[in-house]
């Protein structure tokens, strides 16, 4: 026996009522388990009977010991009658339980907030034509050439084409700061450097030349404790070169495996155009996505579902960091922040992708796009694939948060695609 009543913030609270002849079986699983642990004189493990283990070690104790598998069955069953789209695991709060009477608890859980959506027909986003011409090939051209130059030393004056080789020490009111020490230290006179303003600093100079001078890292340069911050550099001049390129004709080409120049603009076009539509299909994509959220209406979302888009943020920036070889202890003293500050900043973030899952989420089901099984197998043999020899990656494919996760990530591609489609079709 059940009732339920609905609570702020998505929330449900179910009290469940549970009669001593419904959860007798329970009990009796409960006096054998605790017979195994629990050493009974005069009898093997497991073979106690119920009188004597209730004796031994009282009702209540067994009673204990079988809560756990009443509220499973009891709660599951509960939801399942009631029809109720749960997020996560219940807070339960016992109410009363005393040996030969009825079990009462209450079950509270968050519910997946009511979506709803608006007609398609009222998402307007246009394609836009991936413009590629001469600017960008050529642009393309240049850097392909840039790839390749040729270093010739140079005995005069550092120009602003060049590459200067420099042994570099940066200060912090007169400390040195970490990481800005550098016996060799590569700088292309003619392209952006991390450090604003060096390579100006550095025209001009010739071999063996040596310069002091502060420069000022901008507010939001990535190295956080020297943000904002005038820093002092010793540099000496270790080498400089002139960098000669080829020229962009056929024999460039045939370098690269093409027969002509021709063949190999014609190459860089396709390429150009490729990738300019896949990167339209993407903005595309999140302006339909994003337009369909704030176009739609939804109930007050749950708390544990934000967070878990935080946690799952959270994971990805450490994943990243890892990636680039960072640790997230030297990130976050970068950032001078904490983890729980980090967490708290993917607030926004958090909201935004609870929201998009949601739609997603709405969508399929209103639309009967669903995952079949040869679908996920082909996804899980693509992940197999790209780590062929990853065991670590192989124990993960088993586990059925993992197939859920990829599953979900599969609806969502069949998701967008059908957005796409209908959003696309109705202009």
């Amino acid at each position: 026996m059940h009732s339920y009543k609905k609570l702020d913030k998505s929330q449900v609270e179910i009290t469940i009522t549970v009669a001593p002849e419904d959860y007798k079986k329970d009990l009796d699983a409960a006096a054998e388990r605790l017979s195994r642990r629990a050493a009974i004189k005069g009898f093997r493990p497991g073979h106690v009977p119920y009188e004597v283990v209730k004796q031994q070690l009282g009702e209540v104790k067994i009673m204990e010991e079988a809560l756990e598998k009443i509220i499973q069955r009891t709660y599951f069953a509960a939801v399942k009658e009631e029809k109720l789209e749960t997020i996560g695991m219940p807070k339960i709060n016992v109410v009363k339980m005393a040996p030969g009477n009825e079990l009462v608890y209450q079950a509270t859980v968050a519910l997946l907030p009511k979506v709803t959506l608006p007609k398609l027909d009222a998402i307007k986003v246009e394609r836009r034509e991936p413009n590629v011409g001469e600017t960008e090939v050529n642009k393309s051209l240049d850097e392909l050439k840039k790839m390749q130059p040729k270093e010739i030393v140079k005995t005069g004056a550092a120009a602003k084409e060049d590459k200067v080789v420099i042994a570099m020490e940066m200060f912090l009111d007169k400390i040195p700061v970490e990481g800005g020490q550098a016996p060799s230290h590569q700088v292309y006179l003619n392209e952006p450097h991390y450090i604003p303003g060096l390579a100006e600093q550095l025209v001009g100079l010739k071999k063996d030349d040596t310069k002091e001078f502060s420069l000022r890292f901008p507010a939001d340069h990535y190295q956080k404790h020297i943000a904002g911050k005038d820093v002092d550099f010793k540099i000496k001049v270790n080498e400089v070169f002139e960098l000669q390129y080829a020229d962009l004709d056929d024999a460039f080409a045939k370098n690269l495996g093409l027969e002509s120049l021709t063949k190999l603009k014609e190459l860089l076009t396709a390429n150009l155009k490729k990738e300019a539509e896949r990167q339209e299909d993407e903005r595309m994509e999140a302006a339909i996505l994003e337009e369909l959220i704030e176009k739609t209406t939804f109930e007050e979302i749950p708390q544990i579902l934000i967070d878990s888009e935080k946690r799952k943020m959270f994971y990805e920036l450490k994943n990243d960091l890892d990636r680039r070889g960072i640790t997230l202890e030297q990130y976050l003293n970068d950032i001078k922040k904490t983890e729980e500050q980090i967490f708290t900043d993917f607030t926004e973030g958090g909201v935004k992708r609870a929201k998009a899952a949601l739609v997603s989420r709405q969508v399929a089901q209103e639309n009967n796009i669903k995952v079949e099984p040869v679908e996920l197998d082909k996804e899980i043999e693509a992940i197999k694939s790209a780590y062929p020899d990853d065991k670590n990656v192989e124990e993960n494919l088993k586990k059925p948060e993992v197939i859920d996760t990829i599953a979900a990530t599969v609806q969502n591609k069949k998701v967008v695609e059908f957005l796409k489609k209908a959003v696309l079709g109705s202009k």
